[in-house]
């Protein structure tokens, strides 16, 4: 792991993306504080999770479930999967229609 400012990083941007590929993240910091990190997600699933997992959104989704949850009001496991299909089911049968209705060109 590499520390760099931020004026350095803007400077050789190309440069720090390569070490980060080889050497891991780099802290950039402004004015002696940390203020972001570069780093290589290993795939596309990786990148998903660093994704969600500093979304705003989805962490108040997340904290809602759990109450939620705690509050006895969760879906047993066979209500949920149920429930996922349902809704599958219902956007294909809508799509389907959403191209019936569409003119040709």
């Amino acid at each position: 792991m590499k520390i760099a400012p931020l004026a350095a990083v803007k400077a050789r941007l190309s440069a720090y993306l390569d070490e980060c590929e080889t050497e891991g993240p780099v802290i950039i910091t402004r004015n002696g504080k940390a203020v972001a990190v570069l780093l290589v997600p290993y795939d596309d699933d990786d990148l998903e999770q660093l994704m969600l997992g500093r979304s705003p959104r989805f962490q108040a989704l997340l904290n809602r479930s759990r109450q939620s949850i705690k509050e006895g009001k969760g879906l047993s496991e066979k209500a949920f999967w149920d429930a996922v299909r349902r809704r599958a089911q219902e956007r294909k049968a809508a799509a389907a229609k959403g191209r019936r209705t569409k003119p040709s060109s």
